[in-house]
């Protein structure tokens, strides 16, 4: 065990700076994790659900977790199952196959629950519009608090629709 704090002190931060954006970002996040605190007291548990997207939404989502923006060290976890999330974030078209799966997830999320949908698939189905495969947009499966437009979006623009949907939250 003291191996490994000698290995973290050696180590140091490893968080990058985002640049000429990073003020804006950090205080996206911060915003993010005042009106968490607030409503819920505790951390935002999010379940990210892939509707049946080409993927470059979740490569996007997945920034928001690397040494650049780092959401963890504002309070802000992605979570495995639904029944700890207290957001949704779907990216891409409702397939098919993905119909039901995604109104079970959001059935198991408790409530008060919000849903963020991610991405121009998301709200219009995009370049799937009119497959057979695809049921349509994730509005027409589950309730929808906040679209975020953008093929894919940026992380700023995902942080602006996390903190639009928690305004729409009710206070406990």
């Amino acid at each position: 065990m003291p191996s490994v704090f000698k290995k973290i002190f050696r180590t140091g931060i490893v968080t990058e700076s985002l640049g000429p954006d990073d003020a804006e970002v950090v205080q996206l996040v911060k915003q993010i994790d005042a009106k968490t605190q607030r409503l819920l007291g505790r951390a935002l548990a999010i379940r990210e659900v892939d509707a049946g997207s080409c993927n470059g939404c979740e490569i996007e989502i997945t920034a928001l977790t690397n040494p650049v923006y780092d959401l963890e060290r504002f309070g802000i976890h992605f979570v495995a199952s639904p029944r700890h999330a207290d957001m949704l974030l779907v990216t891409g078209p409702v397939t098919r196959n993905m119909e039901v799966p995604l109104r079970k997830t959001y059935e198991a999320t408790p409530d008060p629950k919000l849903v963020v949908a991610v991405g121009d698939c998301a709200q219009t189905c995009g370049v799937f519009q009119g497959s057979y495969a695809v049921v349509g947009s994730v509005d027409k499966v589950v309730p929808v608090d906040v679209f975020v437009p953008g093929c894919p979006p940026e992380p700023a623009d995902i942080l602006r629709g996390i903190l639009a949907a928690l305004d729409r939250m009710p206070k406990k």
